[in-house]
């Protein structure tokens, strides 16, 4: 696989980075064995150069574990994998019938999970998840859903309150750095703009851009703020570019399942029977086109997919060394399908 810097953590990322939330369950329960196969494939197709996105939140610690386990079984040498982890949410005990932090969205899990953003809170979940991790300690870590925790303020008062505790959070992952136990710190975030906000006050070493960078959705002040970030080699990793499996044909929008009575649904479904037509007549598959789209940002590195079928592996790694027909794009961009898009 071709590998690139990644800004200036001293690290190389291949084009594809691996997300782990079906480790945690999501949406659907899968079995130990089906998850093992996944990882499986995943060092089979990319090792030396493998790369494994995870977080506390995912499966409430679950997903940390299953990785953390086939790693240590597997006996993989450390400089083999390369684990980015998003800390801000940590699992507690599950004292109801199902997880409170997230709602139908994680299955079959055996613990719950609570947001915890704050310098102590950080400090907290790096050790809960590095003992998860069995000894795979993360090279990377990152502020996870600073949009979700400043959401919460009700007003500027309590956003004012809850900003400073979110620099409290960086400052203890600065402090990470700076002890050497990890290489790099960043922010992921579904809401780009906090990712900016952030970023004007406090230096990062990368970022991770999820919901926001997709072939539906691409907005210029998003590739303005992206044309920054590469021009001070800060990394950016994209994530959730099928909106939740949306643009491959899903029932799921950014973790919402679609109502077709609603007209803004509605206006998203008709957009993609078009999407899919054209698709057809280039004989282009959906989730190839929206990962050559993502690749094609100036300063991306590498787009996160979370691989829920081994076979998807090599599927998504051929597509992302595999370029697209002009003619393919310039039809989208005709059918007024993409638009304000300056890297066709």
């Amino acid at each position: 696989m071709n590998t690139k810097p990644f800004g200036k953590t001293g690290l190389y990322f291949p084009s594809i980075i691996f997300g782990s939330s079906a480790l945690g369950n999501l949406f659907q329960t899968y079995s130990k064995v089906e998850k093992k196969a996944i990882l499986k494939e995943a060092f089979n197709k990319t090792s030396p150069f493998t790369v494994f996105d995870t977080a506390g939140k995912y499966g409430a610690g679950l997903a940390l574990e299953v990785l953390g386990e086939f790693l240590a079984e597997e006996a993989i040498p450390h400089n083999n994998v390369i684990v980015t982890n998003k800390l801000g949410w940590t699992r507690i005990p599950l004292t109801t019938p199902e997880p409170l932090f997230e709602p139908n969205i994680w299955k079959g899990i055996k613990h719950d999970a609570v947001q915890k953003i704050s310098y102590n809170g950080i400090l907290e979940c790096f050790e809960k998840d590095n003992s998860l991790l069995k000894g795979y300690l993360p090279q990377l870590i990152s502020l996870h859903d600073p949009d979700e925790f400043l959401a919460k303020a009700k007003t500027a008062e309590e956003r004012e309150g809850l900003w400073e505790e979110l620099l409290g959070a960086i400052s203890a992952m600065k402090e990470l750095k700076e002890a050497g136990k990890v290489k790099g710190i960043g922010v992921g975030a579904k809401d780009w703009k906090i990712i900016r906000e952030i970023y004007n006050h406090v230096p990062l070493d990368y970022v991770m851009i999820a919901n926001s960078l997709s072939l539906i959705h691409h907005p210029p002040e998003l590739m303005d703020f992206m044309e920054v970030l590469r021009k001070d080699e800060v990394g950016i990793i994209i994530a959730a570019i099928f909106q939740s499996g949306f643009l491959t044909g899903e029932d799921f929008f950014d973790y919402k399942k679609l109502d077709s009575a609603d007209p803004e649904d509605q206006r998203k479904i008709q957009w993609r029977s078009l999407f899919f037509e054209v698709c057809k007549r280039h004989n282009v598959a959906p989730f190839h086109a929206c990962i050559q789209f993502s690749l094609m940002v100036p300063g991306v590195t590498s787009i996160a997919l979370s691989i829920n079928k081994p076979e998807l592996v090599k599927k998504n790694i051929i597509a992302s060394e595999t370029p697209l027909p002009q003619g393919f794009w310039e039809e989208l961009k005709d059918k007024s399908l993409i638009s304000d898009f300056p890297y066709l």
